[in-house]
């Protein structure tokens, strides 16, 4: 595989880990125990830390990137095992 395809497809699981990594220890003001201040969502985070999400976020994409380059060398799941439409069981 090119190296261009490689940054394009850690780019893309570096996007869609962000999704993943979001919700992580969010805490509201209400459950960090300080006051809601008019004029914002409740549900919003009591403290945004973008460092510790993209460190995070890194870490998570990184490792399911290294998965999926393990997948692609040694051909631990094929295309054809996700043939569900093909699918016969195995006969004893």
């Amino acid at each position: 595989m090119q190296w261009t395809s490689l940054v394009a497809i850690y780019t893309l699981f570096w996007a869609f880990s962000v999704f993943l990594v979001l919700p992580w220890g969010v805490k509201t003001t209400h459950e960090a125990g300080g006051e809601h201040i008019p004029g914002t969502a409740e549900s919003a985070p009591h403290e945004f830390r973008p460092g510790r999400i993209a460190l995070r976020v890194t870490i998570v994409a990184t490792v399911l990137f290294a998965l999926f380059v393990l997948n692609y060398e040694y051909d631990w799941i094929s295309p054809g095992a996700l043939d569900l439409y093909n699918w016969a069981p195995a006969s004893n």
